[in-house]
């Protein structure tokens, strides 16, 4: 698929400054939730742009790198502490709406992965489901969100060592799920995600 030909059927390349919207961590066990907005630069898009997911870590990590070069780009985030407030969509919307709004410039349409928009941003936005593999803006956001939020949870994991983040990036894994049992619930849990609430219910019964 031609990700840059959708993106041009809203104005990217004609003058129109397209923001491309996406979040990586809504499934997780621990951690923020990190959004990422990207407005490419028509003449200078970095080659191999696509949804983070079909990407090794390296490849990742070198796009995102470009990106900060030659895009204008921002990154933000919803925390446990939101996400067990808002739940966890909630959460993501409001860290794509701060993500969208730190951009250096003001986007004219924001294409946002996804079925569910953010409300208020100054823009025209379009809910694009599947986007990290339809447009070029979006896919660029799905690799920059990734990146940081992978960075969040390996530094998280030297100061929380045992549950295996640097390699499961707080998904509930069997080594996260059996860290729980044995070392228990941390700072950075959401505590309204099932596998945890049960373990912190279990602790409560057992200090009656």
């Amino acid at each position: 698929m031609d990700l840059r030909r959708f993106d041009e059927g809203f104005g990217f390349g004609m003058g129109r400054i397209v923001a491309g919207v996406d979040e990586a961590g809504r499934g997780p066990l621990a951690g923020p939730v990190t959004a990422a907005a990207v407005i490419l630069d028509p003449a200078r898009i970095p080659d191999g742009l696509a949804d983070s997911k079909t990407l090794t870590d390296a490849r990742r990590r070198a796009l995102a790198a470009r990106l900060g070069e030659v895009a204008v780009v921002a990154v933000a985030h919803a925390t446990v502490e939101e996400i067990d407030r808002l739940n966890v969509l909630r959460a993501s919307l409001l860290a794509m709406r701060r993500a969208v709004l730190a951009l250096a410039r003001r986007p004219e349409i924001a294409l946002v992965d996804g079925r569910d928009i953010p409300e208020g941003l100054p823009c025209r936005t379009e809910a694009v489901i599947g986007g990290d593999g339809r447009s070029l803006a979006i896919a660029a956001a799905s690799i920059l969100a990734k990146v940081a939020r992978d960075d969040i949870m390996r530094r998280l994991a030297e100061e929380y060592p045992g549950y295996g983040w640097e390699r499961n990036n707080g998904y509930g894994t069997r080594e996260h799920l059996e860290a729980l049992q044995h070392l228990g619930v941390t700072p950075h849990h959401r505590r309204s995600f099932a596998p945890v609430h049960k373990i912190l219910c279990e602790e409560s019964r057992t200090t009656r």
